[in-house]
This record gives structure tokens, sequence and C-alpha cells, in this order.
């Protein structure tokens, strides 16, 4: 279990390889997209964090809207009619960063600013004196305006209540339309509040980057499933540098949950949003705590004592490859007893708050587990 996010030669699931926060990050925008009835690849978005990074890099090749800028540690990349994306690619594949984008591939009025560059006029005449001071502020830039900006690196708290007001034009409509935090803590509290006042349809970072998190924990589950032989031989790169079958198999179980889970969270915050009014960044909190609350209560019921509930619901929430390669009695049999019913805790609690809601009604979880007890019975037949 140490070995989460670590190399495949010790059985780990690399998150930058397989692009595992970006998964539920961009579930997100493509909620947004679905929802508004968008096309993607009229969209513009603004990025920070570049193609060398892990977030960056993997929603430069997840994504197919039209990018017009992307900050990184070596400076700004602008292009108003939306940067080369198969040269984005090309850097995103490499792990290099914008200061290694051939600028021939930019349009007229396109510019690359580095950090080291000094006086520079970009194609509008303005004078860019300090390319570092200009790089740690063009994220406030007007030039910066898109439908999407998804932070997906950058300095905590980059936007706060004192310059948030810099994403206001001066007829009060807000530079950007939509924003889904990939980067951890890039706005505060009080800034998200305001552009959510403003109309922006913005998700909060701790519902939309869980992906990476999601991955450790199934990592974990199968370390604490598979004994030695069978994790060297399943989990773990070969002698030839091959990947077992199982292994891959498992990633993609693993992609399927982050992306569902997200996609789960994205709907239930835009449904209770919309019925309460509330800001999507308050309800994201609010979620949180519920879910944490009814795992909690869950603990002191005799739920999990109903062998075919807990048979029903441990082979609906572990993920389907490991099930056909060991069968859920030696995963019952070998898994922790408290980290099982957590699993079990956290699949009822987290599937009746996306289905119903941070304040459900007074019957509400009685009906949801009457479909559980009759389906248990059912497959128990």
């Amino acid at each position: 279990a140490f070995t989460t996010g670590k190399s495949q030669a010790l059985g780990g699931i690399p998150h930058d390889t397989y692009g595992m926060t970006t998964r539920s990050v961009h579930q997100y925008v493509l909620g947004v997209i679905r929802k508004l009835g968008l096309d993607e690849a009229a969209c513009t978005k603004l990025q920070t964090g570049g193609p060398d990074g892990d977030l960056g890099s993997n929603e430069i090749k997840i994504s197919h809207d039209r990018t017009i800028a992307i900050i990184d540690g070596s400076g700004v990349l602008y292009d108003p009619q939306g940067i080369d994306r198969a040269e984005l690619t090309r850097l995103a594949t490499e792990r290099q960063m914008i200061q290694h984008f051939d600028a021939a591939k930019l349009g007229a009025a396109g510019f690359r600013v580095l950090v080291e560059d000094f006086q520079v006029t970009l194609p509008d005449g303005t004078l860019v004196r300090d390319g570092l001071s200009f790089r740690n502020t063009f994220h406030l830039n007007r030039l910066t305006a898109a439908d999407f900006f998804v932070p997906c690196g950058g300095r905590p708290e980059s936007i706060d209540i004192n310059n948030v007001g810099q994403l206001f034009e001066e007829d009060g409509s807000t530079r950007f339309k939509y924003v889904v935090e990939g980067a951890n803590l890039f706005f505060t509290q009080d800034a998200r509040l305001r552009l959510e006042k403003a109309g922006v349809h913005l998700f909060k970072d701790a519902s939309a980057n869980k992906g990476g998190v999601t991955s450790s924990s199934l990592e974990v589950l199968a370390a604490l499933s598979l004994n030695d032989e069978e994790f060297g031989r399943v989990m773990c790169k070969q002698a030839d540098g091959s990947l077992p079958a199982f292994y891959q198999e498992y990633v993609a179980d693993v992609q399927a949950a982050i992306e569902a889970n997200a996609a789960r969270e994205f709907e239930c915050l835009w449904s209770e949003s919309s019925r309460t009014g509330k800001p999507k960044s308050v309800l994201s909190d609010e979620l949180s705590v519920a879910i944490v609350d009814l795992r909690k209560s869950l603990e002191d019921t005799n739920l999990w004592d109903n062998v075919p509930l807990r048979r029903l619901i441990m082979s609906e929430a572990l993920p389907a490859r490991l099930l056909r390669e060991i069968g859920l009695d030696n995963i019952l049999a070998r898994v922790p007893l408290n980290y099982l019913k957590a699993i079990f805790g956290a699949f009822l609690a987290s599937h009746f708050v996306y289905e119903y809601g941070t304040s459900p009604g007074q019957f509400a979880f009685f009906e949801f587990m009457s479909r559980y007890h009759a389906k248990a019975q059912s497959a128990s037949q």
C-alpha cells in the first residue's frame, strides 16, 4: 500500500501517466458543456499549469477546446485564435514547458513571454517590462477573457477578495463564465462566492480534483486484497517490461470509477444549486459533510450484518476486475474488517447523498434502502 501513485515496477499506478486527477476535473467541464448545450470545440479556455505538469499535461491531452492562454513556470503563452493544438499536445506528451513551444505556430496576435524576458512589446503595442511579473499576474489580465478557466497549477490564493474584482469587466460582467478548479486552493472562498454571485458556474477543488485520492484508495485496496505472489504477478511490471493484463484492466476500472463518481457529484451539485439557490462552492462542503456524517451514522446500524445486503453492496462497490481475479469471498476474508465496513458505508452514504441531496425528505433513506434490500433478496435467491 506504500506504492500508491509510484512506479509500475512496484505495482503502483502513477497518477500522471493515467491522468487520474484530470479525469475527475474534466468531468466537471463536460458536465457544464452537457447541461448548457455547448460545443467544446468552440469553447475558449485559460489554463494555469503547463504541459510539463501532471494536471496541465493531461488537461491538454483530454480536452478538445480552444485554449487561448497557458501560464506555467516558464512564462505566458497566448493566442486569441486558439493555441495550436498539435503543438500543445506535443509538449504535453514530452512534458515540456511552454518555453519549448514553436513560436512560429502562433497567430498574428499571439505571443510568448518568458519569465526571463524584459522590455517585450506585444502585438497590440503593450510594453511588458518584466516577464516574471507579467507571468505572475497574467491570470488577472484583460486578455484572458474566456468561457472556461481551469487552473491546473499556480500559487494558493492567487485570486482572493482583494483582486477578484480584476476578473470583472467595466459593465459588471465576469471575464470567465465557468471555473473548474483543478489546482488546490487557487481561489479563496470569498473570491469564489463573489464570482458565483455574479453568475459564474464555479466548481470547487474539493469536489473537482478527487480523482487522485480515488486512485490511491483503490490501489490500497488491491494491495490489501492480493497476497504477495499475486501482487507481484498481476500488479507489477514484469522483467520483460510488460504490464500484466490484470494491471491494465484494473487501471481502466479505476479510471471508470473516478469518472462515474465525478459525474455523480457534478449532477448533485448542479441540481442542488438549481433547487436551493446556494453557491456550488458552499454546497461542495455541505455535500462532503453530509456523506461523512451519514457514513458515521451507518456504523451504528446492523446493516453490515445483513449478509445478502453486504454481499450486494460490496459486489457493486469493488472493482470488477479484482472481483473476477480472486472473488468476493477472498476479498472479504483478506481485507481488514474496518476497511471493508468503510467501503460499505462510503458506498451507501455517497450514493444516497448524490441521489437525494443534502436535505433529503424524512423517508428518503428508508426508500433508498428498500430498493437495495429488495435487490439483495432477489440476488440471494
